[in-house]
Order: C-alpha cells, then sequence, then structure tokens
C-alpha cells in the first residue's frame, strides 16, 4: 500500500465535491490497512507524551461530516493509544439556554485545548454555516439584535460568520493551537447502507434516528454548503483535509498519518532538558535514595 501525502488531500484551491473521490482505489486488505494503522497510533502516542512535556502547543483536530461519516468510530481507533489525561474530545449538539446567551463561538472557545494536549471537536463551529443554513430558523434561536425573521438573514450575514471563523482560527494558531480540519467525505449510496445496517443490526438500532432520515432530504444543500465552507475557510495556519469516506479503515488510517505528517513538521517539540543543576548532581541524589533501602 502506497504511503500517504498529506498533499494529495489537503485544499489549496478551489474544489467541487462532486469532482472528488469518496474511496480510494487501493490494493490492501483490511487486516494490512488496521496494520499500518497501529504503526501511526503508536506513533502518535509517543509524540503526544513528548508534547505533553514541552507543554507549548495544543493541537485541536475538527471532524466534520453527514451522519454516519465515522467520525465517532475514528475518534476511538485513532485515539486510543492516547494518555487520557492529554486528549479531551468535545462533541457540540444543539446549543443549550446558556450557550445561546453568548455568541455562537463561545462554547467552542471553552473547550479548546490546554497547552500539552489534542481537542477533538466531533462536529465544530462550522454547524454554524452549515445545518443553520439548511434551517436559518435555528438563527433565530441566538436572539441576534437586526435578526426578527429568516427574511432578515442575508448573504452578507454568512459571508461575515465564514469570516469569523478565519479570524478565530487565526487568533488561536498565533497563540500557539495547531488546527487541523477534516471533511469526511461519504457518498449518499454508503450513507443509504450504513443507515440500513442500523437498523437491520439489532445491537446497532440505538444510533438510529429519523432525523437522520430527515436530514438525508437535505443532502443537496449540505454538499452546496460543505463547499463554500471550505472553500472560503481553508487557509495555510487551519486548513482542511478531504478525507474519503466511504471505506472507515482507510479513513481512519489517512487522518492518523496526515496528523502524524504534520505534526512532524514542528521539530521544536522535543521533551525539555533537566535543569544544569540537577544534571550536575543527578549521581547525589541516586546516592541519598540508595541509602533509604
Amino acid at each position: 500500500m502506497k504511503s500517504i501525502d498529506p498533499k494529495n488531500f489537503k485544499v489549496v484551491a478551489p474544489i467541487r465535491l462532486a469532482d472528488i473521490p469518496t474511496q480510494l482505489d487501493v490494493d490492501a486488505s483490511d487486516d494490512a490497512k488496521e496494520d499500518k494503522l497501529d504503526g501511526v497510533r503508536e506513533k502518535l502516542s509517543e509524540l503526544q507524551d513528548v508534547m505533553y512535556a514541552h507543554n507549548r502547543y495544543g493541537v485541536l483536530i475538527c471532524l466534520q461530516g453527514m451522519d454516519t461519516s465515522g467520525k465517532d468510530s475514528l475518534i476511538r481507533e485513532v485515539f486510543k493509544e492516547f494518555n487520557p489525561r492529554g486528549v479531551v474530545v468535545s462533541s457540540f449538539k444543539t446549543p443549550n439556554s446558556t450557550e445561546l446567551e453568548h455568541d455562537y463561538l463561545w462554547r467552542h472557545y471553552l473547550a479548546l485545548p490546554e497547552k500539552g494536549k489534542f481537542a477533538i471537536f466531533n462536529r465544530t463551529h462550522y454547524e454554524n454555516v452549515l445545518v443553520t443554513r439548511v434551517h436559518p430558523e435555528y438563527i433565530l434561536n441566538e436572539n441576534l439584535p437586526g435578526i426578527e425573521s429568516v427574511a432578515d438573514i442575508t448573504p452578507q450575514f454568512w459571508e461575515n460568520r465564514m469570516e469569523q471563523m478565519n479570524n478565530f482560527e487565526k487568533h488561536i494558531t498565533q497563540n500557539g493551537t495547531i488546527v487541523m480540519k477534516f471533511y469526511f467525505h461519504l457518498s449518499k449510496n454508503e450513507q443509504r447502507k450504513r443507515l440500513l445496517r442500523r437498523l437491520e443490526k439489532e445491537e446497532h438500532n440505538w444510533k438510529f434516528s429519523t432525523g437522520d432520515l430527515k436530514e438525508r432530504g437535505f443532502w443537496d444543500e449540505y454538499m452546496k454548503y460543505y463547499e463554500e465552507a471550505i472553500n472560503k475557510t481553508a487557509t495555510e495556519n487551519a486548513p482542511w483535509y478531504i478525507i474519503p469516506a466511504d471505506d472507515k479503515d482507510m479513513a481512519r488510517y489517512i487522518v492518523a498519518e496526515i496528523i502524524w505528517q504534520e505534526m512532524k513538521q514542528y521539530t521544536d517539540i522535543q521533551e525539555p532538558e533537566l535543569d544544569e543543576k540537577v544534571k550536575k548532581n543527578i549521581e547525589e541524589y541516586k546516592a541519598q535514595l540508595e541509602k533509604e533501602e
């Protein structure tokens, strides 16, 4: 199986989602993909330990995609070797009453990673230009000045919101947060198969929601707004990567490999050296402890 090059998935020019495959043509078994993932997963775990000790950067991993695109299982499989103290997952659902008393980015600021840690946004601030564009009536819950009805939500409103997101990401990256955004590019037919599996397998019934079918009816609108959001918010400091998502095993490996390859660019992430005084007297400290035996 060929090695993964992040450049092949990174958005560096305007894209059309319809032109991008939802599955890679790779000659590899599921076991081979899992073996590849195992290797990268171990390297990421070691990197996270070093990053925690270095305590200069935080890493924000943003996961976006349609229902059933594999975000939850990817989090479980890619990050399961991490020390639990070093990774925090936030899943952003419909804003609650407290969150609606603040601007729409407030709850995302609260969930940003501490220095030395990874934060994973399972669904992200981009829901505010995706779900809310398909269902603009949700904006009314934000109680914004000058927005009394859906008719008041102009195209400029969405332009402003995406510019605000660019500014948000620029601010946090300039202050030590490494941002990587992944869009899981799932085909409509593959989603249909996955929804059917949830209904056919009793142990997976709990995953099914009638809301999944409702949102599936807006598929074309979602694709339109995903494409626009990606094109307008793909920046060098907070890049988007489009991940073929019809093959879950391959998608997990691709995401893990991209994170690893991009993190390797930060060559300053190193374990801190011992204080010179401690290093100079290390034999004395060892001797003191050995006397206690």
